[in-house]
């Protein structure tokens, strides 16, 4: 257990590439907690990220650094398929766990993961970095005090151009390439986050690469008699627009770059009437890591933020996308 008194939670990472080096750059912003070591597969890439980020500790295999008392808290940075067993080895080593989203790549391993988290009495989050940035919180806010009226429409893609690759981790079969986990796994959080429902009826129109991955997913979603809806798409094919627009009877909400949000913009009509913008020269990981930190070190063992039930409705959605394949 971590003693009541401490005021930050030591930090490991599981895994040294691109999206640890972010964990790693922005946890210096998060003043309740500190990185302590780092783990790759083989030793020397765990001691080179050790050199470039001022980490003291580095590791040339997970298990050592679960086995190391001095870690509270692992970060999972891996690729999606080996997140459940990574996951489940950390909760069994008695670390608290923050993994990258997805969380699993289907819903029955998310469960494994889950109730290993409760048999161990241990933290687990999916990082859905995008539900802490402070311009979704307060659009989220704007939203639900009906500053746009009646929400009408969502939509929200996430696209950008890889050249396929069977070899590449996005489009490696054995890696649960494809677009939807890579990508798409953004849309259909910012669905749930401001509509908290499944829909009713979804039409899913899909292009596959030549392995069979999907690299390319347009969605519509329809919910209830309210005729709200949600038009998704995300892309491996081309840049799409990657903007967030929230659509009501009365106004309109609208963010570019929403996952890494920095600013967002009220309309009434065609003139802008409320904007908030977070100015910072870090990619925003840390609004993740402090709230993380905070709630293990208050005895919270589950997110408040991005709960459980969150991570089952993206996995129940994936799926059921899937399906229409």
């Amino acid at each position: 257990m971590i003693d009541s008194q401490r005021k930050t939670i030591k930090w490991g990472i599981i895994g040294a590439g691109r999206i640890a080096q972010t964990f790693a750059t922005d946890i210096q912003c998060a003043g309740h907690a500190s990185l302590q070591g780092i783990a790759s597969r083989q030793v020397d890439p765990a001691k080179v990220f050790a050199e470039e980020f001022s980490v003291p500790n580095y590791y040339g295999s997970y298990a050592a650094m679960l086995a190391d008392p001095a870690i509270d808290a692992v970060y999972i940075a891996t690729p999606h398929s080996h997140h459940r067993d990574q996951s489940i080895a950390a909760l069994n080593a008695g670390k608290h766990v923050l993994c990258e989203k997805p969380a699993t790549v289907t819903g029955a391993e998310l469960e494994d993961v889950i109730t290993v988290a409760k048999q161990q009495g241990r933290y687990f989050m999916e990082g859905m970095w995008t539900y802490f940035m402070p311009v979704i919180q307060k659009t989220k806010r704007w939203v639900d005090e009906g500053r746009i009226g009646q929400l009408c429409h969502v939509k929200a893609d996430f696209g950008f151009p890889l050249p396929y690759d069977p070899n590449l981790r996005e489009y490696n079969n054995q890696l649960a390439g494809g677009c939807l986990l890579e990508m798409g796994i953004y849309p259909i959080a910012m669905a749930w986050l401001f509509l908290q429902k499944d829909p009713s009826s979804q039409s899913v129109w899909h292009h596959r690469a030549g392995n069979g991955v999907e690299d390319d997913v347009v969605i519509l979603n329809t919910y209830g008699s309210n005729a709200t809806t949600a038009q998704l798409t995300t892309s491996f094919r081309c840049k799409l627009n990657n903007y967030l627009t929230l659509i009501g009877t009365e106004g309109t909400i609208t963010i570019a770059d929403y996952w890494a949000a920095r600013e967002a913009r009220l309309y009434k009509g065609h003139e802008c009437i409320d904007r908030i913008i977070e100015d910072r020269e870090h990619q925003g990981f840390n609004h993740q890591i402090e709230q993380v930190s905070c709630e293990i070190l208050a005895g919270q063992l589950r997110p408040s933020v991005v709960s459980w039930e969150d991570s089952r409705a993206f996995q129940r959605h994936i799926e059921n996308i899937k399906m229409c394949f």
